[in-house]
């Protein structure tokens, strides 16, 4: 598996995801998509048991942090774990 490139975490980008993985429903989510490379928004339902509604504020709230990546295939939306932010904000919590 090839390495990935650090990337450099703004402290606005840093609070993002510190208060979307703050939420453990979202910490489950990301549970969920780390197993897979993509992960349609139907088989994260099907796992975590909240309304469509409430699912797609999570989603959103982790899109926006840059946790995860969205891809719309017609009314279907995927999702990707984004590995490396995540590997960014932990390699500045360990600096902390």
């Amino acid at each position: 598996m090839a390495e990935l490139k650090p990337i450099p975490l703004s402290d606005r980008q840093f609070h993002l995801i510190s208060r979307a993985l703050a939420d453990p429903r979202r910490y489950e989510i990301l549970q969920k998509l780390g197993g897979k490379d993509v992960c349609a928004c139907g088989d994260i339902r099907g796992c975590i048991p909240v309304s469509a509604a409430t699912l797609s504020h999570h989603m959103k709230e982790l899109e926006n942090a840059g946790l995860v990546k969205s891809e719309r295939e017609g009314k279907f939306v995927n999702y990707t774990l984004r590995r490396d932010m995540l590997n960014a904000y932990l390699d500045r919590l360990r600096r902390i």
